[in-house]
């Protein structure tokens, strides 16, 4: 969450820095934010792609490729990694 903040933070900072000069903002929010959409997507199309020539399924493909998690991030509250597996794990031994 505290990433969140921090990046709404300098958004806002930003937002009253390009005011106080008298600057518009490069691109209206929803355009900008519909780029940056496209771009995340778009850096899945190659590996997903490659996933599903060699027979694999979109869906499997998707999970397979951890798309939701780059397109998406880490949501609050939520781990990016599932716990490490422990030593006795490893070796196939249950804890």
């Amino acid at each position: 969450m505290t990433v969140y903040l921090l990046s709404f933070g300098a958004g806002l900072l930003v937002g009253v820095l390009y005011s106080v000069l008298n600057v518009r903002s490069p691109a209206p929010p929803v355009v900008a934010l519909i780029g940056l959409l496209g771009i995340l997507l778009g850096e899945q199309i190659i590996p997903v792609g490659r996933q599903m020539i060699a027979g694999t399924s979109i869906r499997t493909s998707w999970q397979q490729m951890r798309c939701g998690q780059h397109v998406f991030g880490a949501m609050p509250g939520r781990h990016a990694e599932p716990p490490a597996a422990t030593r006795s794990d490893v070796q196939g031994v249950p804890s």
